[in-house]
């Protein structure tokens, strides 16, 4: 098949007409299980969310599309403009998409938040179970800054929570040799 071409792929903000499709992919099981609150969500509940979501500037949602529809979310939360910082979180909500999908909507989102917004770090959070996110985060530069012992009730006990950060700086440094592992060479 062979390496994602960028121009299959884009962001763009989260619509209304989205909501449907938004909660379809968070009710699933594969995106339950590496989320804090993973209880199924009703659409008044998500409606509810949308809204307040929709007034508050310290949050961005955006759509991840592969060829014009819709496969993932990415958020930015708690943006704090002062100290130039946010937190962030993704997933794919379709999974029929091209291998290193997952992999081009980090690099869009990384390219959207240090060099539109202005982000100079970039904080996230992930359980110590989930090998594959905090792998793939490494690859485009996250550093390990602590882990959050026995934090979140999950799956019946108490799990970990590794937190990790990427900073502008070392992102601007880093794009080009990332740019070739998700696109290959121009």
């Amino acid at each position: 098949m062979g390496m994602p071409k960028r121009e299959e792929y884009r962001l763009r903000t989260l619509e209304k007409s989205d909501l449907e499709q938004l909660l379809e992919w968070r009710n699933s099981d594969r995106i339950r299980a590496n989320m804090y609150n993973d209880q199924i969500i009703n659409m008044d509940e998500h409606r509810k969310w949308f809204e307040n979501h929709s007034n508050n500037e310290s949050v961005i949602y955006k759509i991840f599309e592969f060829q014009c529809r819709p496969v993932g979310v990415v958020n930015v939360i708690q943006i704090d403009m002062r100290n130039k910082k946010c937190y962030w979180a993704f997933y794919l909500g379709d999974t029929n998409v091209p291998r290193g999908s997952g992999a081009v909507m980090e690099f869009l989102f990384l390219e959207y938040t240090f060099e539109v917004l202005q982000i100079r770090k970039l904080c996230c959070e992930v359980f110590a179970f989930n090998i594959s996110t905090i792998k793939l985060h490494k690859k485009f530069g996250f550093t390990e800054e602590g882990c959050f012992k026995q934090h979140i009730f999950k799956n019946g006990k108490y799990e970990d929570v590794i937190s990790m950060a990427l900073l502008q700086d070392e992102w601007i440094i880093n794009k080009p040799k990332i740019e070739i592992v998700c696109f290959g060479k121009s």
